[in-house]
């Protein structure tokens, strides 16, 4: 690993890429989780929020074929969120997507309304990705490190 790769120190990238290793991980292991269950389903979930937008969640549960996109977006989501984070390609779109999802799934059951104040795992993750696209580290390590440098050799 070279001492300085861009603006990091070698210490900072790799702290910052393990982060990303173990943010991916966490999204791809609730994927893969849920794809090889044959029972789940984000029903439950869908049916407890307690949000502003609760009845919106209650009617995509009670809804076969909403709560199918539902479920196959959630699933193949989560996948491609840890892939993409893991193998450091298209990472920064798979940090925008995560932090979408965690802010659906913040929106759902915002823990304001239960015992937290405002901080749940979601919360946390989410600022997380934040973190991940604010200091981006796959154009250093990673797939699009590749993918900039064929795109780079392409126009120069």
């Amino acid at each position: 690993m070279r001492e300085n790769s861009g603006d990091f120190t070698t210490p900072q990238l790799v702290v910052l890429v393990f982060f990303r290793l173990l943010i991916g991980y966490h999204f791809l292991f609730l994927g893969l989780e849920k794809l090889f269950n044959p029972d789940w389903t984000s029903a439950g979930f869908l049916l407890q929020a307690n949000g502003l937008f609760a009845g919106t969640y209650h009617d995509f549960a009670a809804s076969d074929t909403a709560l199918s996109v539902i479920d196959f977006l959630n699933i193949w989501g989560q996948i491609f969120i840890g892939a993409g984070l893991i193998s450091g390609a298209f990472a920064r779109l798979a940090c925008w997507g995560g932090a979408l999802l965690l802010l659906l799934y913040y929106s759902a059951q915002p823990p304001f309304l239960s015992d937290n104040l405002f901080i749940d795992r979601n919360a946390v993750e989410f600022f997380a990705v934040l973190v991940l696209v604010l200091f981006p580290t796959s154009h250093l390590i990673g797939i699009d490190y590749f993918l900039n440098k064929k795109r780079l050799s392409k126009n120069g």
